[in-house]
């Protein structure tokens, strides 16, 4: 009895007791960490204000160690002598990829990235008023221009050709079907041939280019899920295809093939303009994906369209003449890509393609029997409007780039990339034209993350073009800050260079790289299912193309004389939350944007961009019905439109000026789902239909002025309204759950 009280005694005499307190490096407590010392069964764990005590009957030199989820572990020596010891334990958080801040200024990123998708492909097929066109859907988000009566993208004061498109890393020489005079044409590409989207409306990454304003990033799919038979019919087209999975999901292959005519729907639907040869498409498209043994890819993918039309309008120089337009073209477009997991953290990324395009275009003035028209001297104007042209562009290139993990996440990548293009022209067999360039470019980047709430991306590219014969240098620079839970600040800045238009290098092969300088900044706070965000920036053009005329009312030179500005805010919101079963978003866009370029006399606002720009989205699917509805509308300020021409000095003056009407549009479609929610079906169905314009809206895009400036005409759809119904199968996949929630 004695023994053991003395035992007892002695013990609790040497007892060391240790306590303190955890916390991050911002001072905030650290609940719920494991306190230990190691090698031992002695701990404790921190409380809700990070504060830990216990006590322990070993003695001497120890380890005593700190852990807790999502921070690095925290050691200090401590030795055990029966005296107190404090510990204050600073930890700090690991670099984690999911939880990390991203830099968001400038991008809209959307797909199947582990981020929150802004837009995915089903989306863009929903989105009312794009039928299924990836341009259409986003020209509801925040900077881009309501352009109806030419395609692509027109983003933040930046002409349609400023924005280039990319698959798999590699340019798309042309991402649209061929222009025709006063009509916006589609993109070649399906929404969902991609599983990511990097829409960026400017300080895009050093590793692409030749983009002065914005880039859009289209990423490929990789393996399907399941093998599928899809067709699909409507009165404009029919399609079919397949999808075939390996037995060991380790290889795929695909082909398509679609052909349209709209000779249907022109006679149920009235057109303004009088089709001699109604619009026609072959498509047919074909791939396979290999993935490797280290986890790479392997991806193909090749597509040919042909099409052709041929139109008619009232000639603006006579009342009594018309103009006829007619197009026959070919399009042929490669892209093969390999991406491979190497040691020691290393990845690569190898990308090849090839494009070919090929413009038949006859243009004739016409009499009120359909016949050709010559002229005299007199009228050498109008002689200027009979005329055919011969067209090709090519389009070969090569593209490396090499990643390396640095530790956590933050990672260097560097590359390079090498294009040839050639370019034919045959203007009446008399006019020749022969455009032939090696474009080289070098690029280094790097992600750096000082913790999850510091971010930046440092890079640059050297670029050097064998016609210009000039190089380039183009930095870029980017930061984020998480400013809370699911908030951010981002801010880029870059310079980014594009050749002028091959057009102009027909004619003056001494111009040099046209020039945008970028700063933006923006605040963004993003959740499963909403998304708010808010963007300022200020872009400064220099060296734009100017328009030198050589002698009165024919110009055939150019330089690089031109300047401009463009700055604004970008607004959107999008909320899945607040409406049950209802998905909408919001965007609104204020532009201030001048330029001096081409043939304005001085800094004027382009005749494609408005003031104001806004687009509401809405969705909803009913499940008791089994059908989905969606709901656009869009509104754009007045746009301004001028009439050039030359004084007796030889100098462009305004002859007139005005503003076109407000834009406003709302489009409706619905798709109805049979088979959602029976999970027995073999068959996923889906009957589409949609209508543009359904209120009628007499939209004006700008006007064509006649030779003397007397008589103007104005730009306008073909039609008020599109009317689409189409139905849309496919055996071995079910997509219903996907269509009942547009994959939210």
């Amino acid at each position: 009895m004695l023994w053991t009280l003395l035992t007892w005694t002695l013990g609790g005499a040497a007892q060391t007791t240790i306590h303190g307190k955890v916390r991050d490096t911002k001072s905030h407590p650290v609940p719920g960490a494991s306190i230990s010392i190691k090698n031992t069964y002695e701990g404790a764990t921190s409380d809700s204000s990070g504060n830990f005590s216990f006590t322990t009957l070993e003695h001497g030199d120890f380890l005593l160690t700190v852990t807790s989820q999502g921070y690095n572990d925290f050691q200090q020596p401590v030795t055990l002598n029966n005296q107190p010891i404090t510990v204050s334990a600073i930890v700090k958080e690991k670099l984690d990829e999911m939880r990390a801040v991203t830099i968001t200024a400038g991008s809209f990123a959307a797909g199947d990235s582990k981020r929150a998708a802004v837009l995915s492909s089903l989306d863009v097929a929903t989105t009312a008023g794009s039928n299924a066109d990836i341009t259409a859907a986003l020209k509801t988000l925040p900077g881009t221009s309501q352009v109806g009566e030419q395609e692509g993208l027109f983003v933040r004061g930046g002409a349609g050709y400023e924005t280039k498109q990319f698959i798999d890393g590699e340019l798309v020489n042309n991402p649209y079907y061929s222009s025709v005079p006063d009509l916006a044409q589609r993109g070649r590409f399906s929404p969902f041939l991609f599983k990511g989207t990097v829409f960026s409306t400017g300080g895009y990454s050093a590793l692409y280019g030749q983009a002065l304003s914005s880039a859009l990033l289209l990423e490929s799919i990789d393996l399907p899920d399941h093998s599928e038979i899809d067709a699909s019919f409507s009165p404009l087209f029919v399609g079919a295809g397949t999808q075939q999975l390996a037995n060991n999901k380790k290889s795929s292959w695909g082909i398509n093939y679609g052909y349209t005519n709209l000779q249907l729907y022109f006679d149920a639907v009235r057109q303004d303009i009088d089709y001699f040869r109604v619009p026609q498409v072959h498509t047919a498209d074909a791939n396979f994906r290999i993935k490797t043994k280290s986890g790479g890819m392997i991806k193909y993918y090749t597509t040919f369209s042909y099409n052709q039309l041929g139109i008619r309008r009232p000639d603006v120089d006579s009342a009594d003449l018309k103009d006829a337009f007619g197009l026959r073209n070919y399009n042929w477009y490669n892209n093969l890509t390999w991406k491979e997991y190497l040691k020691n953290g290393w990845k690569m990324n190898l990308g090849a393609s090839y494009s070919t395009n090929k413009d038949n275009i006859l243009q004739q003035v016409q009499n009120g029997g359909d016949q050709p028209q010559a002229f005299s001297d007199s009228a050498f104007w109008m002689a200027y409007k009979n005329f055919t042209l011969v067209h090709r562009q090519d389009l070969s290139q090569a593209k490396a780039v090499f990643e390396k993990k640095l530790g956590g996440i933050s990672a260097i990548r560097f590359g390079s990339e090498c294009w040839y293009s050639y370019d034919n022209s045959n203007f009446n067999d008399t006019f020749r034209a022969k455009l032939r360039d090696n474009y080289t470019a070098v690029f280094a980047e790097s992600d750096i993350y000082l913790t999850n709430e510091i971010a930046a991306k440092i890079g640059g590219r050297v670029e050097y073009s064998s016609i210009l014969n000039k190089s380039d240098i183009a930095p870029r620079v980017s930061l984020a800050y998480k400013t809370g839970k699911d908030a951010q600040v981002s801010m880029a800045y870059g310079i980014f260079y594009q050749k002028p238009e091959n057009s102009q290098l027909d004619y003056a092969t001494n111009l040099g790289y046209t020039r945008a300088t970028h700063y933006i900044i923006n605040y963004q706070k993003m959740s499963n299912d909403r998304i708010f965000r808010v963007e300022a920036y200020y872009k400064k053009y220099d060296d734009l193309v100017k328009t030198v005329p050589l002698f009165y009312s024919f110009y055939t030179t150019f330089n690089n004389a031109g300047s401009g500005y463009a700055q604004g805010i970008d607004f959107f919101w999008r909320d899945k939350k607040t409406i049950k079963n209802f998905d909408y978003w919001i965007s609104y866009s204020y532009l201030d944007t001048k330029r001096d370029y081409l043939n304005y006399p001085k800094q004027l606002m382009p005749n494609y961009a408005a003031t104001h720009t806004a687009s509401i989205v809405m969705k909803r699917f009913i499940t008791k019905i089994k059908m989905g509805l969606n709901v656009t509308y869009s509104y754009a300020s007045p746009r301004p439109y001028y009439n050039l021409m030359l004084d007796n000095t030889n100098k462009f003056y305004i002859a007139d000026q005005g503003k076109t009407k407000d834009y406003n549009s709302m489009n409706f479609s619905a798709e109805y789902v049979p088979s959602a929610g029976n999970i027995k079906a073999k068959t996923f169905l889906v009957l589409f239909a949609s209508a543009t314009n359904v209120l009628g809206y007499n939209a004006i895009y700008g006007y064509n002025y006649s030779f003397t400036g007397s008589e103007k005409q104005a730009i306008t759809p073909p039609a008020k309204r599109f009317y689409f119904v189409g139905l849309f199968l496919s055996w071995g996949v079910d997509r219903s759950q996907d269509a009942i929630n547009n994959n939210l």
